[in-house]
């Protein structure tokens, strides 16, 4: 029962800084193009620094452990049948998609994924093959198709080129370079005054996008599409409901048991990530259907959590 409290006061830390962030757009602190200038920074220095960090401190071997296939499986699963959903009933618009698909199935790992693995499963390095897929597949994949979508070309010469114009992916990938050199030479290679300040910087990344995302509350009311409201119910119960059945089966289906299998279904039921509101911001599109599903996803993944870690924990 200390865990399940310890685990819904990270739920609290999270709502104070969102609120945070809805009183300085009213208070017009930072002016109005605050919300702007936070996810900008966030986006392209502050979350690769953070990524950097966390991974290049991380053993290739929980970097790559095999839940990792389960969250995939997972994901792909849940993503696809928001898609399917989508083309039979609500029709969005492909950008709209894209953002729908990434509020089913990207997972808030970090800023909730880490307490939850702490407190409620005992492990938090099952959040890391969870972080590295994310950043190393969907949001890169995610990030291409938005592009292409706002953007209006396509070429397998601008496909090929966007690693490079992903931050997020690039700090990623310099984070698993650096843990597989430590790992060869026996020590973490990087030096400690250099590694301070993009630590430094990374830890602003989760603040940041919080911040970013309780001020794109102000002045609007969530839900006030008509249209997507169906939408909106449909990718909260996926990534809160469906997913962690999905996983229960994919992990079961792969032998895992006990701690590892408990773990897998907690970490599905986690809410969607503030990231998918800071990618629909990036690209402008989508901004309140990725806003009012990561609002409802946050709001009843607890109610979930609590509910599987009462049943099964």
């Amino acid at each position: 029962m200390m865990g399940l409290l310890s685990a819904l006061q990270g739920f609290a830390v999270i709502g104070i800084v969102i609120a945070t962030g809805y009183v300085a757009a009213r208070m017009h602190i930072g002016g109005d193009s605050a919300q702007y200038v936070l996810n900008r920074v966030s986006f392209f220095v502050s979350s690769p620094c953070l990524m950097f960090a966390i991974l290049s401190k991380e053993k290739l071997g929980e970097i790559f452990h095999p839940t990792i296939l389960v969250a995939f499986f997972s994901a792909v699963i849940v993503g696809v049948i928001f898609i399917i959903l989508n083309a039979i009933f609500f029709k969005l618009s492909p950008a709209e998609t894209t953002i729908g698909a990434l509020n089913s199935l990207y997972l808030n790992s970090n800023n909730i994924g880490l307490p939850v693995a702490t407190y409620i499963v005992g492990n938090p390095a099952l959040v890391a093959p969870i972080l590295v897929m994310q950043q190393a597949l969907f949001t890169p994949v995610a990030l291409t198709v938005l592009d292409i979508q706002t953007s209006g070309k396509f070429s397998w010469k601008r496909i090929a080129a966007q690693p490079l114009h992903q931050p997020l992916l690039i700090g990623s990938l310099g984070g698993i370079i650096v843990s597989w050199l430590s790992s060869l030479y026996g020590h973490f290679i990087i030096p400690q005054w250099l590694f301070d300040p993009i630590d430094m910087i990374g830890a602003s990344a989760v603040p940041l996008i919080l911040m970013a995302f309780g001020m794109s509350l102000h002045g609007t009311k969530p839900l006030q599409k008509a249209s997507n409201i169906p939408a909106i119910i449909t990718v909260s119960t996926l990534k809160n409901v469906v997913m962690p059945i999905v996983a229960f089966v994919v992990a079961y289906l792969m032998g895992m048991r006990g701690a590892v299998l408990y773990g897998c279904i907690i970490l599905a039921a986690l809410p969607t990530g503030q990231n998918v509101y800071n990618y629909a911001a990036r690209y402008n599109a989508g901004m309140g259907f990725a806003r009012d599903g990561t609002l409802i996803s946050t709001l009843t993944s607890p109610l979930v959590i609590a509910l599987i870690a009462l049943l099964l924990g």
